[in-house]
């Protein structure tokens, strides 16, 4: 297979974990016969520096014009830290996953049975946790209208939903459900918020073309909570952009680090593949983040076109890595690896078996 893959590492960690993602995809295609050739384009802090654009034209032509984007992160303190700036590494993001019509973002979430230690929550909650979260991407608060305070005091954001937005989610999600555990759970804020009532009705009206799928609901608030109460209650959820982030970054802690979840997000032509953690400006150059999240979005790439075999050799791979405590810091503060040596560790692991 031969695939083109854009590659936009961005700022802070992303060139790093990135880096390391390459060089395994690399032996994937050297062992499995595929040939990826990369990409590269500037976005984020980097692209503002140099461009005055966190998404330069030739960044969006590039990513329209490949078979996937590989992310690494974005963000950088000098911005972040300015509430004044006009520009903002985000805005790029942003605006990528709106002109590559990412509606559809996917995040696994898992506790690794030989890491259960590391998890600030206790083992016997999170054993055997296993779902997937699927969040609107492309819709809702962060996009809708906004008002910024003009020296009156008063600003806003409008949280406005489409039933076809909705509904084209919704149907990926049941669609995954159906290849899951058959259990799909909307967390959404019916009692209170008209955008979560049209959420529900939409959502309710599907459910009868998946008779196999057991719909129930979660209203936010309670679902923070169970997240931590009990993870392996849930198998598939759906709910909407803020929702999604805010609820995504909680089940994070459950596998004991950042540094283990990567993140798709797909449209109908266009898909991205990512890391979850941020540009960890502290870590920069430093060699020591750990790039199995981005490697295992890599993987979730390699899924998206079919290849399972390969995805399924990355897993066993970084398995093999937190099984023989070989892990940079966040996993193994007492012996730590460099990311770049996780990153060769996995590669040998690919090529001896």
């Amino acid at each position: 297979m031969k695939k083109n893959i854009a590659v936009l590492a961005g700022d802070g960690i992303g060139p790093e974990v990135i880096r390391e993602a390459r060089k395994v995809l690399d032996a994937i295609a050297k062992k499995y016969n595929h040939e990826f050739i990369y990409h590269e384009a500037d976005t984020g802090a980097m692209a503002i520096d140099l461009h005055g654009d966190p998404l330069p034209e030739a960044t969006l032509k590039t990513c329209k014009e490949s078979d996937a984007v590989l992310f690494g992160a974005i963000g950088d303190p000098k911005y972040d830290n300015n509430p004044d700036a006009k520009v903002r590494p985000e805005q790029g993001l942003l605006k990528l996953r709106k002109e590559l019509q990412l509606f559809a973002n996917l995040r696994p979430v898992m506790a690794f049975d030989s890491i259960l230690h590391l998890s600030p929550l206790r083992e016997e909650r999170i054993k055997g946790a296993d779902f997937i979260i699927y969040r609107e991407l492309t819709g809702g608060i962060y996009f809708g209208e906004k008002k910024e305070d003009d020296g009156s005091g008063t600003a806003s954001d409008l949280m406005s939903y489409h039933d076809f937005e909705i509904e084209r989610i919704a149907k990926l999600a049941f669609e995954a459900a159906q290849n899951r555990k058959k259990k799909l759970t909307l967390i959404d804020k019916a009692n209170v918020l008209a955008s979560s009532r049209l959420w529900r009705k939409v959502v309710q009206k599907m459910a009868s073309d998946y008779p196999d799928v057991t719909l129930d609901y979660l209203f936010v608030d309670n679902a923070a909570m169970q997240v931590i109460l009990n993870p392996a209650q849930f198998d598939v959820v759906l709910t909407s952009n803020m929702f999604g982030d805010i609820i995504s970054d909680e089940a994070s802690t459950i596998s004991g680090s950042l540094g283990l979840l990567p993140s798709a997000s797909v449209g109908n032509g266009h898909s991205m593949f990512e890391p979850i953690h941020g540009s960890y400006p502290q870590a920069k150059g430093k060699d020591i983040a750990n790039p199995m999240a981005a490697i295992l979005s890599a993987a979730m790439m390699l899924e998206h076109w079919g290849l399972y075999d390969e995805a399924q050799e990355i897993k066993r791979a970084i398995d093999n890595c937190l099984q023989n405590n070989y892990a940079t810091v966040d996993i193994n503060p007492d012996s730590a690896k460099k990311c770049s040596e996780v990153g060769t560790f996995i590669v040998n692991f690919i090529f001896k078996n």
